[in-house]
């Protein structure tokens, strides 16, 4: 009994060699760990963002780049690295130059708060070859494509849409509005869908760039059905007053209507007496 005794608590007092963890091996496994996990974020970030695709043509590159040499280097820099008159233009793909030239905002007929819309001023072969070229020079949101364009969405998801993320700015009916510093949100009556899609995922002047993992394409989709069916779509309350949404109306209800029911008071009793 006591040799058993002994052999026991002499085995209990050898030291355990593989119990112990080296000191590093927490700080690799928490390195392994963010590795894994900025790849698996990078992976997805890459599969759902608009990456410019490289299906232009060497030729329209060229035409575009001598394009952008004589009309835009002045401000963006010969090689759209920008200067202190503009920003660089590197990485903002296609999209942006086929909304900023053809909407006409640029080239900008004078500095000022923001690119104002005016005639454009280059042909569609134009505009084409300059947004080949700025995608040429790095990836960034491409064209949409037409299937998103139809207008042919869920026009009430749309709706919600539009109201949570653009009517502080551009009203709920799309009438545009006034900003700070000078700036103001465009009316949208009138604009092309693929020039809405483009802003979504560019971000012009103020307004915030919703890339895909924002609001997805099938979403921006519906956004722009809701802005074409108000767009088609008279009133349903009769007269909208340039819809500048109900606190205009009803300030217009009470100086005008109510303000007519007191005239009119008046005049009764003055015709009364």
């Amino acid at each position: 009994m006591r040799a058993k005794t002994h052999t026991t608590a002499g085995s209990r007092r050898q030291p355990r060699k593989g119990g112990r963890r080296h000191p590093l091996a927490t700080i690799a496994l928490i390195a392994i760990g963010l590795g894994l996990t900025g790849g698996a974020y990078a992976a997805f970030n890459t599969s759902t963002a608009s990456a410019e695709p490289t299906v232009a043509s060497q030729e329209s590159v060229d035409q575009g780049k001598k394009l952008f040499q004589a009309n835009c280097a002045t401000c963006h820099g010969l090689n759209a690295t920008g200067t202190t008159n503009g920003p660089s233009l590197i990485g903002v793909g296609a999209a942006a130059v086929d909304f900023q030239v053809g909407t006409g905002r640029m080239p900008m007929a004078m500095q000022g708060p923001q690119a104002q819309e005016k005639p454009v001023q280059f042909t569609e072969a134009d505009i084409k070859a300059l947004a080949d070229y700025v995608a040429s020079l790095a990836p960034g949101p491409a064209i949409p494509d037409e299937s998103l364009l139809q207008g042919n969405g869920n026009a009430a998801n749309g709706g919600e849409l539009f109201r949570v993320n653009c009517a502080m700015c551009h009203n709920v009916a799309g009438a545009g509005g006034a900003l700070t510093e000078g700036k103001y949100a465009p009316p949208l009556k009138g604009v092309s869908a693929q020039h809405i899609y483009e802003a979504m995922v560019t971000g012009p002047q103020n307004m915030p760039v919703f890339n895909d993992l924002n609001i997805s394409p099938k979403d921006k989709a519906d956004i722009i059905t809701y802005l074409k069916y108000i767009e088609k779509n008279q009133s349903p309350g009769g007269f909208e007053l340039g819809s500048l949404g109900p606190v205009a109306e009803g300030l217009f209800l009470w100086i005008f209507g109510v303000g007519a029911v007191i005239a009119l008071t008046v005049w009764i009793t003055a015709k009364s007496n």
